[in-house]
């Protein structure tokens, strides 16, 4: 039964303007949606799932803040629903959940707390995280039962409203770029962080949806040549606490707690609404530039932590409902590292994550997702199960199984460790393919038969069950971690602005700084900077898979060493634009360029079929060849050996599959030499029937490559190779 306080709450508060009335409505959709009722009236259907609750009520917020609380009545498989006539677009709202409060069995309804909607698709406020916005009294004496303990404070003046938003789109201007996978680049960025000290970006709009979509952020992308943008979460995310009380911030935005709202921190137009339309103009934006969007998702924890964690919304809706709780009820299980884990197993849970993504895809635009801790997604009732709900129901969903979906294969329980696991329609983050790069060219590598697999698209991980080389998203830096120049320059992380005393972030970077800790002035050690930063980013660029390039390491972008900028929304975090009036940046910037623009035009480089690695015709050639220093095809000794040398040669003859008009697919050839050895090398260059003569193209020992093209060697003859450095050859006849 309700207590003499929350049956005064269902009763509302004196003083308030009376309430609407609530007609019994529809449970479906879920959410907050503008509908014409009886009559023709028009209002809002409101319908929120609560399982186990008593009693729910609808909070509607006047501008000046002023709460009604309508109870909703109407309950349908454990749904519960109501037409509230005369409401619509703009108004704020939030809920009230009634029902037991016993912590030791999961139970924690609290109605003194004001809740978001899952189903909110806007989002007016921030998270601040005051005492009274959490469900158990925060500062009990006592903290080991601190959450065992009621609060009985009403948080609804500390916690951001949920927005009725107007569907008034129906996307038929738009044309979505449809890039096929093996044609991809994907590029990483954050929406704040790439445009906020952009200079052709208009100042009121940096650090914004409207910002990426300005004509000055999009030529950046399309003269560089990327085909998607893969943003960091871009879902309405709160600041955890003990940043706050740093005086920090999540900059990075996996800390989701509206699976639905656009974060309204990077909208310039407001947050009433206007953030939802706003969002909706950039992915137009970026559609006709030719550029998909891929949107960095996190279902698989949420913002409310575990047990000392804020109430917020899923915990004081229907706690045991939501999420993973272990054997003692109290306690959250945690498989992501954030405090909790959502129980997707539930169909519940389940259909949250799964309209969330339709919603994205159908509503909003987008034309993919990256799953974080993809793994934990996977689980069934503990194990990662590739047969589980979330992905046998993705496999089928007919919206969901024609968009990109990339995985994190990975979470942090026992067995989450998945990479190569994923079924096929999945591609994954490879960073076995990161790991093996970085090795090689910082002379770590005992042989190199891992990084012959890593070149070539990955076969021992994805030759199986129809899965293709494009499985592979090949990466050499991501946000997590060093960045592109940041690799070549400290070997330590030095992330003491974060204020945990360095201790966060991982240890194994596999970096080297050419010799000094951090930024000199050393002309010699900034140039071997240099060539390892293109060394690095050409070895990406020429790999079989998809390439992903981090926002800024075109152009020498620093963290200072910081290997886990997740709260760094300043300087550290965002991209500086003056870098390429620096020469060596300029150059970088110019062969990413180049690099691009060579992948886009040879499908030899973008293959869409494993390498058979066997003679295709009468001459012996093969779609693969791997060859030493001395000119010579490899041989099973030889990948055992240690070297810092690798020859491939790719056939362009030999590329399977068809073009649109049927047509065989033919290319030319090319011949990478990667020397990752401290001293020159004089690489024989494998003759007929592989080469007659070999055309230059790129030598990344060469800091400008304006002049490096056209060069022509024989077959047979010897290749001067300099110190660390990558040297790209066209076959000419």
């Amino acid at each position: 039964m309700a207590s003499a306080a929350e049956q005064e709450a269902v009763r509302g508060r004196a003083g308030e303007r009376p309430a609407p009335p609530v007609w019994p409505g529809a449970p479906t959709p879920l959410g907050a949606r503008c509908r014409t009722g009886p009559d023709g009236v028009p209002g809002t259907n409101f319908a929120l799932w609560a399982g186990g609750a008593e009693a729910v009520e609808l909070c509607l917020f006047d501008p000046d803040g002023t709460e009604r609380r309508l109870p909703l009545t109407e309950l349908t498989h454990e749904i519960w629903h109501g037409f509230v006539p005369g409401t619509g677009a703009g108004q704020r709202y939030g809920y009230r959940v009634h029902g037991r409060w016993d912590p030791w069995t999961g139970a924690r309804w609290n109605p003194a707390k004001l809740l978001l909607d899952p189903y909110a698709r806007a989002v007016d406020g921030d998270f601040t995280l005051p005492p009274e916005v959490y469900g158990h009294v925060r500062d009990w004496p006592h903290q080991h039962v601190a959450d065992t303990v009621r609060d009985e404070r009403d948080s609804a003046p500390y916690v951001p409203k949920g927005v009725v938003v107007q569907d008034d789109d129906d996307w038929s201007d738009d044309r979505r770029p449809k890039t096929p996978w093996q044609d991809s680049v994907i590029y990483e960025l954050h929406v704040k962080g790439f445009t906020r000290l952009h200079p052709g970006v208009p100042e009121r709009l940096r650090g914004s949806y409207a910002g990426l979509a300005h004509p000055a952020a999009v030529e950046h992308l399309v003269r560089l040549g990327v085909t998607a943008v893969e943003l960091l979460p871009v879902h309405q995310f709160a600041h955890e606490d003990h940043l706050l009380r740093r005086g920090l911030r999540n900059h990075w935005g996996y800390n989701s707690i509206g699976y639905f709202a656009p974060h309204a921190g990077y909208s310039s137009s407001g947050t009433g609404g206007q953030q939802v339309g706003e969002f909706k103009r950039m992915v137009r934006a970026l559609h006709a530039a030719g550029i998909e969007v891929i949107l960095d998702v996190v279902y698989n924890h949420t913002a409310e932590a575990g047990e000392l964690g804020p109430t917020l919304s899923l915990k004081g809706i229907d706690n045991r409902g939501y999420y993973r709780l272990q054997d003692d009820a109290r306690r959250y299980a945690d498989y992501t590292g954030c405090g909790n884990t959502l129980h997707v197993v539930r169909p519940q849970v389940l259909r949250l994550i799964t309209d969330s993504l339709r919603y994205w895809v159908t509503e909003m635009g987008v034309d993919g997702f990256r799953f974080d801790l993809a793994a934990a997604l996977a689980r069934s009732m503990h194990d990662v199960d590739m047969l589980s709900p979330f992905l046998a129901v993705v496999a089928q969903d007919p919206v969901l199984r024609r968009v990109k979906l990339i995985a994190e294969p990975w979470d942090v329980g026992s067995g989450g460790y998945q990479v190569g696991a994923f079924p096929p329609l999945w591609t994954e983050w490879n960073d076995r393919y990161r790991d093996a790069v970085r090795d090689f060219w910082r002379g770590a590598l005992p042989d190199v038969r891992d990084l012959g697999y890593r070149l070539s698209g990955s076969s021992d991980l994805y030759a199986w069950g129809g899965r293709r080389p494009y499985a592979s998203v090949n990466f050499v830096t991501a946000h997590d971690g060093f960045t592109l120049r940041d690799l070549v320059t400290y070997e330590r992380k030095h992330n003491e602005a974060n204020g945990e005393g360095n201790r966060d972030g991982t240890h194994d970077n596999r970096s080297w700084n050419c010799g000094t800790e951090g930024e000199t002035d050393d002309p010699g050690t900034n140039a071997l900077r240099l060539r390892q930063q293109r060394n690095l980013l050409t070895t990406l660029l020429l790999s079989t898979g998809v390439p992903m390039l981090v926002a800024g390491d075109e152009m020498g972008r620093t963290q200072g060493g910081n290997n886990n900028a997740y709260c760094q929304d300043n300087a550290t975090g965002w991209v500086d634009w003056t870098l390429p009036e620096d020469p060596g940046r300029a150059q970088l910037l110019a062969l990413a360029r180049r690099l691009l623009a060579l992948r886009h035009r040879h499908p030899v480089l973008r293959r869409r079929a494993f390498f058979s690695g066997r003679p295709q015709g009468a001459d012996g050639l093969r779609d693969l060849a791997w060859f030493t220093a001395g000119g010579t095809e490899m041989t099973d000794a030889d990948w055992y050996a240690p070297t810092a040398t690798l020859g491939l040669y790719l056939s362009g003859r030999d590329i399977p599959g068809r073009d649109e008009r049927g047509e065989q697919v033919v290319d030319d050839s090319f011949l990478a030499v990667l020397h990752a050895g401290p001293r020159p090398l004089d690489f024989r260059l494998p003759g007929a029937p592989w080469a007659r003569t070999y055309g230059l193209v790129v030598d990344t020992g060469r800091e400008d490559q304006s002049g490096a093209p056209g060069t022509r060697h024989a077959g047979g003859s010897v290749l001067p190779v300099g110190a660390r450095s990558v040297v790209l050859l066209r076959v000419e006849d």
